[in-house]
């Protein structure tokens, strides 16, 4: 999915508007704007969220919908067909910001998390999620969970199951990775609850 995303006051989103950390590695844009077409519906859908840090995720707080086209109507049928959740998925590796650096470092450079992305419907490159499967390879590992992790949470995605299909590794392989990951303070600021619906 194609997504615009902007600051809260409509700027391009950059690397710059991350200003809030979060786990321990990784820093958030504390809010943004997502704008994306569906172009079988004609139908434009904005958001605007805002990360609850309470909530650890973030949280949808206005969704405005347009038509593109002269035969689109907006009406409860078009309105049905508004993918709230999957905007916020798409946008949300935008606002998210990695360092290879150290943290504290002022002259640090931060990345987008969505520059990574190298294959549609994917947060990290094949050759990155291979290097994390294989032993030995612990604190690679847990900066790649922390990734995952946080792309998932903050957008209201389950992340365990989210690790377990980036990686291709069993569930309860994930779930083990995510408890070893928190005990290291890599999650503070990003959380998930269990039977949590999305919104959307």
């Amino acid at each position: 999915m194609k997504v615009d995303v902007r600051t809260l006051d409509g700027k391009k989103m950059t690397d710059a508007a991350a200003t809030h950390a979060v786990g321990s590695a990784l820093r958030i844009a504390p809010g943004f704007i997502a704008s994306a077409v569906d172009d079988v519906s004609g139908v434009e859908t904005t958001l605007r969220a805002n990360y609850l840090a309470a909530e650890g995720r973030y949280f949808v707080s206005e969704v405005n919908n347009r038509a593109v086209r002269a035969d689109v109507e907006i009406n409860n049928i078009a309105l049905r067909q508004v993918a709230v959740q999957q905007i916020l998925q798409a946008a949300t590796p935008h606002c998210i910001t990695i360092t290879l650096d150290e943290n504290d470092d002022p002259s640090a450079t931060w990345i987008p998390l969505s520059q990574l992305t190298t294959v549609e419907g994917k947060v990290i490159p094949p050759w990155m999620a291979e290097q994390v499967t294989r032993r030995g390879s612990s604190d690679e590992r847990m900066d790649v969970i922390e990734l995952l992790y946080g792309a998932a949470a903050l957008s209201g995605q389950p992340p365990v199951k989210a690790i377990q299909l980036e990686l291709g590794v069993p569930h309860r392989t994930a779930s083990d990775w995510v408890k070893k990951a928190r005990a290291a303070g890599r999650l503070d600021g990003m959380s998930y609850i269990v039977g949590r619906q999305a919104d959307g």
